[in-house]
C-alpha cells in the first residue's frame, strides 16, 4: 500500500473551510429555510426547489465567507499540529538541568526573583 502524500503549507487551510462551510450550511440554513419557507406558498416541487436554492445560496455565501474569515484569523484548520518552533513545557519529564545550573539543581529565588 502506498503511504498517502502530505503537504506542507502555510496560510489558510482551504480543505478545511470547504468542509466547515458545508457542515455549517446544512446545520443552519437547512433550519432557516424549513422555517422561511412557512411563510410561502410552494405549490410544487419546482416551486420548493426554487426557494431553497433563492434562500439557501445567500446562506452559502455568508456561511462561506464568515469561515474563511475565521480561519485566516484564528489559523484554524491546522488539525491541531504543533510548531515544531514551540518551546517544550517547564517542568516536564524531558526538562533538562536549569540553565544557568550545573548540576541542575534549582536556585531558590526571593520574592524579588533574586538568588540567594
Amino acid at each position: 500500500m502506498q503511504p498517502v502524500e502530505r503537504a506542507e503549507y502555510e496560510g489558510i487551510d482551504y480543505a478545511w473551510v470547504m468542509q466547515t462551510t458545508f457542515v455549517v450550511t446544512i446545520l443552519v440554513g437547512a433550519p432557516v429555510v424549513a422555517l422561511l419557507s412557512t411563510t410561502v406558498a410552494l405549490e410544487s416541487w419546482g416551486a420548493r426547489a426554487a426557494f431553497a436554492v433563492r434562500v439557501g445560496a445567500p446562506i452559502w455565501f455568508v456561511t462561506a465567507v464568515a469561515v474563511a474569515v475565521y480561519a485566516r484569523r484564528n489559523d484554524a484548520g491546522d488539525g491541531g499540529s504543533a510548531d515544531d518552533d514551540a518551546e517544550p513545557e517547564a517542568g516536564g519529564d524531558d526538562a533538562g538541568p536549569e540553565a544557568g545550573s550545573e548540576d541542575g539543581e534549582t536556585e531558590e529565588r526571593d520574592d524579588d526573583g533574586e538568588t540567594g
